[in-house]
């Protein structure tokens, strides 16, 4: 069995429907918190189980038979959770059973000096990975294309991408990394420890978003600076939780010092195919 977790999710369940090319749908499972919103895979034949990366006997059914098991990385921080717990938890049963390789979800900021937040973490669970015993993958995704348009959906909208200094980030859309992440969990051979970068094919700061926002919406889209701490005033008025302004300041910062700038060739590599540019993807998500 080919295992994915938080297969209900925007990356792991592209994740599966990619995997389905692949190979035979009674060769794949996946382990979500809510069976009931992944009938559809299981009307394809997945095997379909509750697994809670809280509740590790659930793990344990839900990974019964794992060969290779795809773990997306928890989102539990944004919620005021603790991801690492839970990533050691899951860890610790995939050990239990035996599993021949872990692929890990993680990001090309992963660092333990990086300057965000969830780059941090990612480092302390490749740091968990490597001291496990067990063969693993780390998938070092580039920085979300999707994010870069939720983070300035307000700025799009009004005509002006506001915020700190930033620097380039090699944005890489979900459908892209979820075609390259089921190759790696569908063939034998793979990486052992940390991809290359899995990026797209350049990278962009908020004055060329705004240049190409210009273009594909047809209107003006100007990028404005403000200082740091007027941002964090701004977003304290606001009521943002101090964790959502950690990692939003973090990316700021990450940014200016180049953790999200490399271009590597690995995606399109695995891809067979240039990745999707971001003028593309703006195209599609904001036409």
């Amino acid at each position: 069995m080919l295992i994915v977790t938080g297969a209900t999710g925007q990356l792991g369940r592209r994740i599966v429907e990619r995997l389905l090319q692949h190979v035979p749908a009674e060769r794949i499972g996946v382990s979500v918190r809510d069976p009931d919103r992944a009938g559809d895979l299981m009307r394809a034949g997945v095997r379909v189980r509750r697994g809670d990366y809280d509740d590790p006997d659930s793990l344990r059914h839900a990974w019964d038979g794992a060969e290779r098991i795809l773990l997306v990385s928890s989102n539990a921080a944004a919620k005021g959770g603790d991801p690492l717990k839970q990533h050691r938890a899951a860890i610790g049963v995939a050990r239990e059973l035996g599993v021949g390789r872990v692929l890990y979800t993680s990001q090309v900021s992963c660092a333990l000096d990086s300057h965000f937040p969830p780059g941090r973490d990612h480092a302390a669970t490749e740091k968990m990975l490597a001291d496990s015993g067990l063969p693993w993958t780390s998938l070092r995704h580039g920085f979300y294309a999707a994010s870069a348009v939720a983070m300035n959906a307000n700025g799009l909208e009004a005509g002006t991408l506001t915020g700190p200094e930033d620097g380039k980030v090699a944005w890489t859309t979900h459908d892209d990394l979820a075609a390259a992440d089921a190759i790696l969990l569908a063939r034998g051979e793979t990486f052992d420890g940390p991809t290359p970068p899995l990026t797209g094919s350049e990278a962009l700061d908020l004055a060329d978003l705004a240049r190409l926002a210009t273009d594909v919406l047809g209107r003006p889209i100007a990028r404005e600076i403000v200082e740091e701490d007027a941002m964090e005033r701004h977003a304290r008025e606001n009521g943002i939780p101090e964790g959502a302004i950690a990692v939003m300041l973090g990316y700021f910062r990450a940014a200016r010092a180049g953790e999200f700038d490399r271009v590597d060739p690995t995606l399109a590599q695995l891809l067979g195919r240039a990745p999707t540019r971001m003028r593309e993807f703006l195209a599609t998500v904001q036409g």
